[in-house]
């Protein structure tokens, strides 16, 4: 392929000038065959396929940085969801598994392992129960590994027992790690829907649908898409949307060409390419930048929901166009305190957590990265991530909650997780309790347009 003078300034632009980035390249393992009928000999297991499967994964990514000069910020690893594997073992306490992998992450120099993960969204096994018991426990004790519970889905309802527990496991998890202003919950996703190849933490886990292993990758780019818009100034929604649907198309191109050349050194099939915008504390990476540059004074004022909307749609309608494997979320993020645009908007009022819910039925995933005060109640948690595992069903989407009740902290405090976390201030949650609600348990049945078959 013959690129042009001007294509070739335009890609050294995006890098250089507007933060374009492959923000993960995660290699997908299947630990299914590491089962065993003990726990020592599970994990003895899993630390071998792991160190045999990823071992070449820095190294190869590192020499894909230096020969195409494009940056890879995360090198990843998505495991079997542990629950499954841990299954068949003695083990009462599955922590163990986690400080395994944590310690092979380490071991290797891989920034982070998802897959401490359980599928509950239409009961529990013994061993789901066993692995959201060790949550808390394992993300504080250890710093690569997260995990993910999927306890919806549109086709099976809202496990309400599983929502109940996950309020409480949260909380825990926000003391275990009061030290580092509840650093752990960062590392807990709570899914409706949950995608078995998404390459973002931290909710990726390598789905009992996939192969042996597979190399997906997340492109990112906000940046990049903002740069475009400021080009359309006064321009009509239709010249917008077409202009975020060739930059999306630039940008998957790029990513498909890394994909494909880090799956071939690896000598593993390449899963899939996820768009996503995603983006981080610094100045130019920002989500809620391109929402203003549309003509919003701030992101959360009315109209953001609209124009969230078409921007998470164009990016899938550019994507689609430019890789034949699109998966994983592939659209807009909204952490809070990943985005030093949300951050603004949530300190000048403009941005509200019931706002944001609404933003969450257009955006790419959910209630993420938001900081909470330290005494909210665990039947609030729990309802939160009720509201939001709704929005997924019925709609039939993947969306999540990722939030951070703060200990010892209250609304407008700041709350600090340093590095792609970011920071952000602490916001209110309402003064009414859902108390009763939460402790009904059972099961909210799926919508009906949920039988297709």
């Amino acid at each position: 392929m013959l690129f042009t003078p001007f294509e070739i300034k335009e890609t050294v632009d995006m890098f250089l000038r507007y933060k374009l980035d492959i923000r993960a390249i995660t290699l997908g393992v299947s630990l299914l065959d590491c089962a065993a009928a003990t726990g020592n000999e599970t994990r003895r297991r899993m630390r071998d396929k792991l160190l045999r499967l990823a071992g070449p994964l820095v190294r190869v990514g590192r020499d894909i940085e230096t020969e195409f000069g494009i940056p890879i910020i995360n090198k990843r690893v998505s495991v079997t969801p542990i629950a499954l594997v841990a299954a068949a073992s003695d083990d009462a306490d599955y922590a163990p598994y986690a400080s395994t992998l944590d310690e092979v992450a380490k071991e290797l120099g891989i920034d982070f392992v998802g897959g401490f993960s359980a599928l509950v969204q239409k009961g529990f096994s013994e061993a789901d129960r066993k692995l959201l018991a060790s949550i808390p426990r394992a993300l504080a004790s250890t710093d690569r590994v997260c995990s993910s519970v999927n306890v919806a889905s549109t086709k099976s309802g809202i496990n309400m027992d599983a929502v109940r527990e996950m309020g409480r496991i949260v909380k825990e998890a926000a003391s275990l790690s009061a030290d580092r202003d509840g650093l752990a919950c960062a590392k807990l996703v709570v899914f409706c829907n949950a995608p078995e190849d998404n390459p973002f933490m931290a909710g990726a886990f390598h789905g009992p649908g996939e192969g042996e292993a597979t190399l997906n990758v997340g492109v990112s780019g906000p940046g990049v898409v903002k740069a475009a818009l400021e080009a359309h100034r006064g321009a009509s929604f239709d010249e917008l949307a077409d202009a975020i649907k060739k930059t999306a198309f630039k940008i998957t191109r790029m990513g498909q060409l890394v994909g494909r050349e880090a799956a071939d050194r690896l000598g593993v099939p390449f899963g899939i390419l996820d768009l996503s915008l995603a983006p981080t504390p610094e100045v130019g990476d920002s989500v809620a930048r391109i929402l203003e540059e549309m003509g919003l004074e701030a992101a959360g004022t009315h109209g953001t929901t609209a124009a969230l909307a078409m921007l998470t749609d164009m990016v899938k309608k550019g994507g689609v166009m430019a890789s034949t494997h699109v998966g994983g979320l592939s659209g807009a993020f909204i952490p809070v305190s990943e985005d030093e645009g949300m951050v603004a908007a949530v300190r000048s009022g403009a941005l509200s957590l019931d706002k944001l819910e609404a933003m969450t039925c257009v955006c790419s995933v959910g209630l993420d990265m938001i900081a909470l005060p330290g005494d909210t109640s665990a039947a609030t948690v729990s309802a939160i991530i009720a509201d939001e595992m709704a929005i997924g069903m019925v709609n039939n989407k993947t969306t999540a909650v990722r939030v951070i009740p703060v200990p010892g902290k209250q609304a407008g405090d700041w709350a600090e997780f340093g590095g792609l976390l970011g920071g952000a201030p602490i916001m209110a949650t309402h003064r009414f309790s859902s108390e009763a609600f939460i402790a009904r348990g059972g099961r909210i049945p799926a919508p009906i347009h949920s039988f297709r078959n």
